[in-house]
């Protein structure tokens, strides 16, 4: 069975890129004997349609499923109707995921997880506004409902969103994913931090 995975590099001894439509590469594996093959995504740097056009590109492989961490609703549109399964929420090395997939931890995703344009980069300090909010996310057994997952506002800085956990099936699925995301949100409050120091220094230096 053939299914495709995002990828950051072009081993399966990569990390599983949490974007879908951006990934630098896709995995093209065969889950009984392992062998691969080494897509380069075209739509990565693709001003707009880049999950329409990787997602058909996707289709044309012959896959049964994708594992990513995050898909959009265009992206996930053209898998759904092509009956790939897509599974999101998926982290850590390509080989993992793909035992994962085998051994039937992972559960296809009812829809997608992140809104449209996700992982689209930004003017720094535009459309922080109301996207900057604290969104769903590590909600399931952490006794945190809906918080901590950073809005889609952060695209505008050039960062991903985090996106909720995709129903995983088991406590190990579940702390790797929140793992991911707790890395995801650390960098991003560096990131946060460092922009404010520049911002306060050009404030001063107005003055």
């Amino acid at each position: 069975m053939k299914i495709a995975i995002s990828a950051t590099g072009s081993t399966i001894d990569a990390e599983v890129d949490s974007r879908f439509g951006r990934c630098q590469h896709f995995i093209i594996a065969d889950t009984e004997t392992l062998q691969f093959e080494v897509v380069e995504n075209s739509s990565a740097a693709a001003s707009g349609g880049a999950g329409i056009s990787a997602a058909q590109m996707i289709v044309g492989k012959g896959v049964k499923a994708v594992l990513t961490g995050n898909c959009g609703p265009n992206a996930y549109e053209v898998l759904s109707s092509a009956g790939i399964q897509v599974v999101t929420g998926v982290s850590g090395k390509v080989k993992d995921a793909i035992e994962s997939y085998k051994s039937g931890k992972f559960q296809a995703s009812s829809q997608p997880n992140v809104p449209g344009h996700f992982g689209t980069g930004g003017t720094p300090g535009t459309g922080v506004g109301p996207g900057f909010g604290m969104g769903r996310g590590m909600g399931r057994g952490m006794g945190m409902g809906r918080g901590m997952g950073m809005g889609g506002g952060m695209a505008a800085w050039g960062m991903p969103a985090v996106s909720p956990v995709s129903q995983p099936q088991n406590l190990e699925q579940e702390l790797e994913a929140l793992k991911a995301q707790s890395q995801m949100l650390a960098k991003q409050l560096e990131e946060i931090q460092g922009r404010i120091k520049e911002l306060e220094k050009g404030a001063k230096h107005k003055d």
